[in-house]
């Protein structure tokens, strides 16, 4: 009876182990370590076109999946690095890549947030001199003032 539960017990693991193994999308990888190992390292830099702020490495969406896939092809068939990365920008552009190079196409979305820092920082500037300078000159309160400040807060204080 024993032999039977544990029997029963290991089918049960081995079922719940191959559905979790199937939610997780075994990919295939290659057979040489040193390869795979490029591979992942390119699957690093290559943007998920689906999440948009992964990279393809992080991702669980079908299209990463198949990008990587791809990388690993390329990669297989004897491609440098920089091929890999060529061939891959060639069909989706720029945005694919983690780090876009700095050109024409790219210049606005290296250079935009370093310009709003810099106008935030300027505007901040500007507003703190101009309501420095609207602040009237303030000078000592002369006798009669001093004593009508004086009678005001004795008022204050009696009432």
């Amino acid at each position: 009876m024993m032999a039977a539960a544990r029997g029963a017990l290991a089918v049960l693991t081995f079922l719940v182990l191959a559905t979790v193994a199937l939610a997780q999308g075994l990919e295939p990888t290659l057979p040489d370590p040193v390869l795979e190992a490029r591979a992942q390292e390119l699957h690093k830099v290559l943007r998920c076109l689906v999440c948009q702020n992964q990279s393809i490495h992080e991702s669980n969406a079908e299209l990463a999946r198949d990008l990587r896939n791809v990388v690993r092809e390329r990669v297989a068939a004897g491609d440098s690095d920089a091929q890999v990365l060529t061939y891959v920008v060639a069909r989706y552009g720029d945005w694919v890549l983690l780090r876009p190079p700095f050109n024409a196409g790219t210049m606005l979305l290296w250079l935009g947030p370093p310009l709003i820092l810099a106008t935030a920082l300027l505007g901040t500037g500007v507003y703190f001199v101009r309501s420095r300078r609207s602040i009237p000159d303030m000078k000592p309160l002369t006798s009669e003032e001093q004593a009508r400040v004086a009678a005001l807060l004795g008022e204050e204080r009696q009432g």
